[in-house]
């Protein structure tokens, strides 16, 4: 079942958040690691951003009743 813009938001939301979580823990240990995981954690939160904009313009501007508003 193909997933809403809603939830794919919240995913990306989620992964940003652990990724944040687990850059911060590495960020003391002075690994290249936590810096992947900050670059990672910004690209979550970007997309997140994104499909949450959709999810706004959806429901701004709502399809006719029986139309997809899946693309």
């Amino acid at each position: 079942m193909p997933q809403s813009v809603h939830d794919r938001a919240a995913e990306y939301h989620n992964l940003a958040a652990h990724a944040h979580e687990a850059a911060a823990a590495s960020h003391g240990q002075g690994s290249l690691t936590a810096h992947e995981l900050s670059r990672q954690a910004h690209e979550h939160s970007r997309l997140a951003f994104e499909e949450s904009q959709k999810a706004a313009e959806m429901h701004s501007h709502p399809t006719p009743a029986g139309a997809s508003q899946e693309k």
